[in-house]
């Protein structure tokens, strides 16, 4: 099990969260470019009988200084979340899971949303961190300088791409997304992208605590990486399709996402 010591995040490095609702804990961990605001609703629907506690993961928000690679960030994610319920959206199910791998202890059950146990080539990882480098590069350049983008110019450009689809202006909460950093959101794709995920297919058979699997019926990839991932987990674990979603299933159909996690909540110890 990886040790502090061998992670990125400075000593004493803490992630902001904020929380809402009373009873059991669930920890919300958002996408790249979003903040523990963005949930298009599914925090205040999930706050009935629930304690929410809806994290800003390391580069965004209120832990926008945070410096913390997947295996820092998910000790911090569960140093701040505690023994709980955890969801992830895309980046943020990344964060999840590998909490879920490093302390099981921590995770009672585990819903990922839109999300990936790696890239198994490791030229296609390669190929991935270039590209992702490429994009924290227009926003914080290595060597000084100027950069190519302003936050607003990235995350327009961000929030435009087809994978997408349509999402109401109200959650995708674009004017919430430029309040960022530009280093904290460079730092993230450096650090934290989906280039720099060790694989880990092959450690989730160990996995014991009920899990479920999110994703929009019309996001072909991540809807086979969510099949890989229902074929993959070792324990109790339910792969559910959102109709008429693209990869952010709960910013389009926030009712439909809120109605599948607390089924799978309510029927699972």
């Amino acid at each position: 099990m990886p040790t502090p010591d061998d992670c990125t995040a400075a000593p004493g490095a803490r992630l902001h969260a904020a929380r809402r609702g009373d009873g059991p804990p669930i920890v919300l961990a958002h996408g790249f470019t979003q903040t523990h605001r963005i949930w298009g609703r599914l925090d205040a629907e999930l706050a009935g009988g629930r304690t929410v506690v809806a994290v800003d993961l390391p580069g965004h928000g209120g832990s926008g200084a945070v410096r913390a690679d997947l295996v820092a960030g998910a000790i911090l994610l569960g140093e701040v979340g505690g023994p709980a319920d955890y969801l992830g959206y895309s980046m943020g199910a990344r964060f999840c899971l590998r909490l879920a791998v490093d302390r099981p202890d921590l995770v009672r059950r585990l819903v990922l949303v839109s999300g990936t146990a790696g890239i198994d080539d490791a030229d296609e990882r390669a190929e991935r961190r270039r590209a992702d480098e490429a994009l924290a590069e227009r926003l914080d350049p290595v060597a000084g300088g100027e950069p190519d983008d302003t936050v607003a110019e990235f995350v327009d450009r961000w929030v435009a791409n087809p994978m997408f689809g349509e999402v109401p202006a109200w959650a995708n909460d674009v004017e919430e997304r430029r309040t960022n950093s530009a280093a904290g959101l460079a730092s993230s794709l450096r650090l934290a992208g989906t280039g720099t995920q060790e694989p880990l297919w092959d450690r989730l058979g160990g996995l014991t605590m009920p899990v479920l699997v999110v994703t929009g019926a019309r996001d072909g990839k991540f809807t086979e990486l969510g099949r890989r991932l229902t074929d993959s987990v070792g324990g109790p674990v339910t792969h559910v399709t959102i109709d008429h979603a693209d990869h952010a299933p709960h910013l389009q159909r926030t009712a439909d996402v809120a109605e599948a996690v607390s089924t799978f909540l309510d029927g699972t110890d």
